[in-house]
């Protein structure tokens, strides 16, 4: 089964560790520039979030790569073929989630690739802000979430104890 990564933005700390294991995987140096994944910041929320390609089903990068060169692997990420991309950077425009990445200095996209199914930024991650799951199991933590938050919601308004 494909697994796919989860994140929590309530344990992310904003360590920005996940950048640097990436650059360092698969460019060989500490660059955070040159990563795969980024830490988004919300100051007015406080709150950080590492976004990264969602390897969609319905892959909008996919569609919109005029000499396919995005294609699915074994792992389920979305693969860019280098010497097929041309830099046109359709797919940077069609990603909603801002998933694939201009790198000016190489002049081709990068993005996530899961690591062949060991991503990096997931083992690395000290708050475990980042995992690396089956979808079902990310289905069971967020329906556990909700229960957990309607269980508040509830003794909130009914003044109920546990």
């Amino acid at each position: 089964m494909e697994k796919i990564l989860m994140i929590d933005s309530d344990k992310c700390n904003g360590c920005r560790i996940c950048e640097l294991v990436c650059s360092m995987f698969h460019e060989k140096s500490a660059r955070p520039s040159r990563s795969r994944i980024h830490v988004m910041k919300w100051p007015e929320r406080a709150v950080e979030f590492p976004m990264t390609c969602q390897h969609c089903e319905v892959a909008m990068c996919e569609k919109a790569c005029p000499v396919n060169a995005i294609n699915r692997d074994e792992y389920g990420a979305m693969l860019v073929a280098a010497e097929k991309c041309i830099g046109c950077k359709l797919c940077v425009f069609a990603c909603p989630f801002g998933g694939s990445v201009w790198d000016p200095e190489k002049r081709k996209i990068i993005k996530c690739n899961l690591c062949s199914g060991d991503p990096q930024c997931a083992k690395f991650c000290p708050p475990k802000a980042i995992e690396f799951v089956e979808p079902t199991r990310l289905n069971m933590l967020k329906k556990r979430a909700a229960a957990e938050r309607m269980t508040e919601l509830s003794k909130l308004i009914f003044g109920l104890t546990a």
